[in-house]
């Protein structure tokens, strides 16, 4: 069964953020990283997998996508901080979470 993916990048910790989905996570945290993909990662150098969410259907992988990147600063910080209060880049971390 096919797995969407809701991510959080951050250029260091509390700071600039970028919310994403995809269906494919190691594949789009590397062409992150590696700056391939021209747009604000790039531009902010935004490359440190901060926070992910697993989701089996698409549609609900972009209605939290969406939901997130209306939420203040105060709350996604927050949300980091609960399941990764050392702000750890989590791509090493990928395969288990795939």
């Amino acid at each position: 069964m096919k797995k969407y993916y809701v991510y959080i990048l951050a250029s260091k910790r509390n700071g600039t953020l970028y919310i994403g989905v995809t269906n494919n996570i190691a594949k789009r945290i590397y062409e992150h990283r590696n700056d391939l993909l021209d747009g604000f990662t790039k531009k902010y150098k935004v490359h440190r997998l901060v926070h992910v969410e697993v989701y089996t259907y698409i549609y609900d992988a972009l209605k939290r996508e969406k939901q997130l990147k209306k939420w203040n600063r105060k709350w996604k910080l927050d949300l980091i901080e609960k399941e990764n209060p050392e702000w750890i880049d989590l791509y090493d971390k990928l395969y288990g979470i795939e």
